[in-house]
């Protein structure tokens, strides 16, 4: 049986030796279940030598395999290629920085034995992490599960261990706008869940800054809900009414009591919250709007400079 580890890196020279150190002090287990692998590194256009790194991996064993993208085109193209490059019975998913420890790996396969078509990973702590950033994942995670049908859990990682079937299926959902965690759930199939503690990066910083994560969020929330533009319609219908009622109060008060409409400051704030709600509901059809727009030109996910 193979084994196929599939491992994005940007900007990970530091860490792409060390993982491959890890990866390996389960040499014993790959022995023990007569496991080949292959090690496929996506490089998504790094500046740093990250590709060179793995080159010297490649030298020392053939089994480490390269695919170094013409520029950076995200996470996501860089799971969809290591997929679509996996060849393996069974394909693992992790990241270089060894968040995604792989002394997991004989737990989650044992799982797998046991009848589980994918197994898959959560944090039950932040340890290290920004008090802020882990307060917004958390609200994040709770908001999906309420507007979307697709199961998210608090604390996935996109370490998932799958079963061959289960990587077919996700490569057939060809859409450019990809939100992997959303796609696991979507895909289905019998999963088990591992716990573990936070682990923080061995060397080097995270790639994602906070303004990253946010935007990765709408992305989730558009590519796996209709729901806001559902809020969008229920706030035109809400503010309609309300125009309705004020327009009978003031009437009402003009012919009853003669009492003439007075007050610019309050004419300027009722207009200055109605337009805001006009451009929020537009902003919201433009990014539902803008991700058609990207799916219908049907441009590749990605392009390799090279492929080792």
């Amino acid at each position: 049986m193979l084994l196929s580890v599939i491992v994005p890196c940007f900007n990970e020279e530091e860490n792409v030796a060390y993982f491959y150190e890890e990866l390996m002090k389960n040499k014993p287990f790959f022995d023990e279940k007569k496991l080949d692998i292959e090690i496929i590194y996506v490089d998504d256009g790094s500046v740093d030598e990250t590709v060179r790194e793995i080159k010297k991996l490649n030298q020392a064993d053939d089994r480490v395999k390269l695919i170094s993208f013409s520029r950076n085109f995200g996470k996501e193209a860089a799971i969809y290629a290591g997929f679509k490059k996996s060849t393996g019975d069974y394909a693992v998913m992790m990241d270089a920085d060894l968040q995604d420890p792989p002394s997991l790996l004989p737990e989650m396969f044992a799982y797998i034995e046991q009848g589980y078509d994918s197994v898959a990973t959560r944090r039950v702590s932040r340890k290290g992490e920004p008090a802020i950033r882990s307060f917004f994942a958390r609200k994040f995670y709770k908001l999906m599960n309420k507007i979307s049908k697709t199961d998210i859990v608090d604390g996935a990682r996109d370490y998932r261990l799958m079963t061959r079937q289960v990587v077919d299926a996700i490569l057939s959902l060809g859409e450019y706008n990809r939100f992997s965690k959303g796609i696991f759930g979507w895909v289905g199939f019998k999963t088990k869940w591992v716990e573990y503690e936070n682990v923080e990066r061995v060397k080097g910083e995270t790639k994602w800054s906070f303004w990253g994560l946010f935007m990765y969020s709408i992305e989730g929330i558009i590519a796996f809900s209709t729901a806001p533009l559902a809020i969008a319609s229920c706030l035109g219908v809400l503010f309609c009414v309300l125009a309705f009622i004020l327009i009978l109060f003031i009437l009402i008060r003009s012919l009853f009591w003669e009492d003439p409409t007075s007050g610019w400051q309050s004419m300027v704030c009722i207009i200055s919250l109605v337009s805001g709600v006009q451009l929020l509901c537009l902003g919201i059809l433009g990014e539902y709007l803008s991700k058609t727009y990207l799916e219908v030109k049907n441009r590749p996910k990605y392009l390799v400079k090279e492929e080792l």
